[in-house]
């Protein structure tokens, strides 16, 4: 979720409490569009972090340091000159826009009493840190944007600063029932995005909620709305505003599975019966979302090399497996020419010389066939020719039947690593993936030809009966869990006919809980390629039912005892241990 109006809102009000009448103790520029502010107030420090990222803008108080580069910046030393021991009077958020705006006292260099402001624009790729002076006179930015990069507006030294109006919006925290009825009505367009392009500082997903909370289809185009749904609208509407007004937030992160989905400074109604995490401040909550978003995109990016990897060579089977089966279909026409041969020989004796067909009574159906026939060859000669035609499409048959299933293991064989990818959560387990790899011939080993050392371990469930609960993360750690670590008497989970994680519950002897089996199939599906469906069908026996075929590709086993549920891929409420 993207640093909407709300959000900074909550944000401006927590800096509020913290930061103001502070003073500016170090300032420093760790990267070259972020600043890092250190503010002595109430007898202790704040670091607060302003990154005008065009990816990632942001704006919180931090416990991180960080360190400042060798040679300050020139924006840097600039800000170190005027606003080093600087007070910092007023924290405020203009027009309920993605902007705050810094106002501080200093002393120059007479000993006169002075006021700057630095301004922080959290608008995606126009993110800013803006520098002015007490009537809006730009002296400097972290970004300089002149009139070729920006027609709207120019940020540079001499400037006046004002913020560019690009929309005909209203000021949500102004605007009265009425005037939120007139503009969502006169929309064509879905009701939440009405919401959004008429009001500042609204995120799609926060409009969505407001649409949620007044019973209205957020989808429903706008201008067809009845009365009394726009009456509901605009009332849920006033109510959030209220509540941002007398500064009544309660910052939230919502998590889908274990991964976070959406962040918000009120409750998330939308999203009933996620997992969600309440925080104090905002600053907290940004900094632990953005640290775990961070570590989801930091993993997908390390994978990409072996997903583009596995990738190409699962494409490149998929063509060949089709091109296989188109082949072994041309085959199925073997048994003709047997026929023909055969009635050739029993037939044949009664097809005049030089005949290009022979009609001849099929004694498997009782029927008719007509038998093509080279005029120039004896019809002996062309029996011989269609038993040669039989056999060679018969050996041919036989060999792609062994190919086509050395392809198709292959390919499930891919699509299992690229299923353990996506459950991958470390370096650890994607190390263990490139072993897998290597050994299957698709990587060249790196280091000498060591084999690198494996600390990646299965994820570990606890039921709410008490039963321990392992799930392999690859390939290698399936076949580890389902032969060597788990004993006859557990059971075993897998996703039907999908590439997915085993499953092992330890029993311990005891006879598993109804309740048990369900979080266990849970845990199946979710970690499967089925997990974004709504419901997966888990298969599970006991493990001494589990067998492995000789020669398989690790982790494929067969069983042909089992039961089987369908279920949800949501594991909300399992409890997980450190592996």
């Amino acid at each position: 979720m993207a640093f909407d109006g709300i959000t900074i809102a909550n944000l401006t009000a927590e800096l509020n409490e913290t930061l103001l009448d502070g003073r500016i103790y170090k300032i420093v520029q760790p990267e070259k569009d972020e600043l890092l502010l250190t503010v002595k107030n109430h007898g202790g420090q704040y670091r607060l972090l302003m990154s005008a990222s065009p990816t990632l803008p942001l704006l919180y108080l931090t416990q991180e340091n960080k360190q400042a580069p060798m040679t300050a910046p020139n924006f840097c030393m600039l800000l170190r000159k005027h606003l080093q021991n600087a007070r910092i009077v007023e924290i405020t958020q203009p027009d309920f826009e993605r902007v705050v705006v810094f106002s501080m006292e200093h002393l120059n260099e007479l000993g006169d009493l002075c006021r700057k402001k630095l301004v922080i624009e959290l608008m995606g790729k126009h993110s800013n840190l803006i520098f002015t002076d007490e009537n809006d006179c730009i002296i400097d930015s972290i970004k300089r944007i002149s009139g070729m990069v920006s027609s709207v507006r120019e940020v540079l030294p001499g400037r006046d600063y004002y913020i560019p109006k690009t929309q005909d919006k209203q000021n949500p925290l102004t605007a009265d029932l009425n005037e939120i009825k007139t503009a969502v009505s006169q929309r064509a367009m879905p009701v939440f995005k009405a919401l959004y392009t008429s009001f500042t500082g609204l995120s799609p997903v926060i409009a969505q909620e407001i649409c949620y909370r007044a019973g209205v289809d957020a989808d429903r185009t706008a201008n067809t709305l009845s009365d009394g749904a726009l009456s509901a609208l605009a009332e849920a509407f006033t109510q959030m505003m209220q509540c941002v007004k007398q500064k009544a937030f309660a910052p939230n992160i919502v998590y889908e599975g274990k991964e976070p989905r959406e962040y918000a400074a009120f409750p998330m109604t939308i999203y009933t019966g996620a997992r969600t995490v309440a925080y104090e401040r905002m600053s907290q909550l940004l900094e632990d979302y953005y640290a775990q978003k961070s570590a989801v995109t930091r993993i997908r990016q390390k994978s990409a090399d072996l997903r583009r990897i596995v990738q190409t060579a699962y494409e490149r089977n998929i063509k060949k497996y089709d091109l296989q089966c188109r082949q072994l279909q041309d085959t199925e026409k073997r048994e003709k020419y047997k026929i023909y041969g055969e009635l050739l020989n029993a037939y044949g004796y009664g097809a005049p010389e030089g005949a290009s067909s022979l009609n001849a009574l099929n004694y498997y159906t009782n029927e008719t066939v007509t038998i093509p026939l080279d005029p120039a060859l004896s019809t002996g000669e062309n029996a011989k020719r269609y038993f040669e035609r039989y056999g060679k499409l018969k050996r041919t048959n036989e060999a792609l039947l062994a190919l086509t299933k050395v392809t198709k293991a292959e390919i499930d064989h891919l699509e299992s690593v690229l299923t353990s990818m996506d459950i991958a959560r470390s370096e650890e387990d994607l190390t263990e993936i490139r072993e897998e790899l290597v050994e299957s011939g698709y990587i060249r080993r790196r280091g000498g030809g060591k084999r690198p050392k494996i600390t990646s371990r299965p994820f570990h469930y606890v039921s709410s009966d008490g039963f321990h609960m392992y799930v392999g993360k690859n390939n290698y750690q399936n076949e580890e869990l389902t032969f060597r670590f788990a004993n006859g008497g557990d059971w075993w989970f897998h996703a039907k006919g999908i590439p997915g994680s085993h499953v092992i519950v330890k029993t311990q002897g005891d006879e598993l809980p109804d309740r048990t089996y369900e979080e266990a199939a849970a845990l199946a599906a979710h970690y499967s390629k089925g997990a974004g469906q709504d419901k997966v069908e888990i298969d599970y026996t006991l493990r001494k039912n589990v067998k492995k075929p000789n020669g398989s590709k690790p982790g494929f086993v067969v069983y042909y005892t089992n039961y089987s549920m369908a279920i949800e891929p949501d594991i909300t409420g399992i409890a997980e241990l450190d592996s």
